[in-house]
């Protein structure tokens, strides 16, 4: 058994030739042909076996090169990343309104849109406001904290103007897009998902 590596498949093999045992006269012939490929289809090549039936790397044809690339092709990359779970407690809920169940009410009936650095969150069902994010999507440096000691994460509530008001929110403080990007220095990433 191959152990893992940065070889074949994600294992310590550098020659595919080295998991032939041998190869058994009664079952093989001269010219016989062998694919090798990974999984992916990231390694891939092509042998014909010699008069005594050693395998010999050759040019691999093309219609098993376009066989090899669709295994490619359908392969996507593994990908590990981090999924923050958190809850928008009271505290950070009165800052958005002077009722803070009023604004979970809004999360729970999609007039209220949750978004943390602006990806998307999932919010869990439930009592109050828990959610989940991919944080891969969230610009860099997202996460700070403080001596509490607690993380804090951007965290954004996104409704209409009118839901706002109704809802309690702190209207009369509320500012314009348009004001803070004419008032404030603000740089807008555009590379993200």
């Amino acid at each position: 058994m191959a152990e893992p590596g940065l070889g074949w498949g994600g294992t310590d093999v550098s020659d595919p030739l080295d998991i032939i045992d041998r190869i058994d006269p009664k079952q093989a012939w001269p010219g016989l042909k062998l694919l090798m490929v990974s999984t992916t289809g990231e390694h891939a090549a092509w042998f014909e076996l010699d008069q005594e039936l050693k395998p010999r790397a050759v040019a691999m044809p093309a219609p098993v090169r376009k066989v090899v690339e669709r295994i490619a092709e359908n392969c996507e990359p593994a990908l590990c990343t981090v999924l923050f779970m958190a809850g928008a407690g009271g505290s950070l809920r009165a800052g958005v309104t002077e009722n803070p169940v009023r604004l979970t009410r809004s999360v729970r009936e999609t007039l209220t849109k949750v978004t943390l650095g602006g990806v998307p969150a999932f919010v869990w069902p439930g009592g109050g406001i828990t959610l989940m994010v991919d944080v891969a999507g969230m610009p860099e440096k997202s996460f700070g904290y403080v001596p509490t000691p607690a993380l804090v994460a951007p965290i954004e509530f996104t409704l209409r103007a009118s839901d706002y008001a109704a809802l309690g929110g702190y209207a009369s403080r509320t500012v314009t897009l348009e004001d803070v990007l004419r008032d404030h220095k603000v740089r807008i990433d555009e590379d993200r998902t």
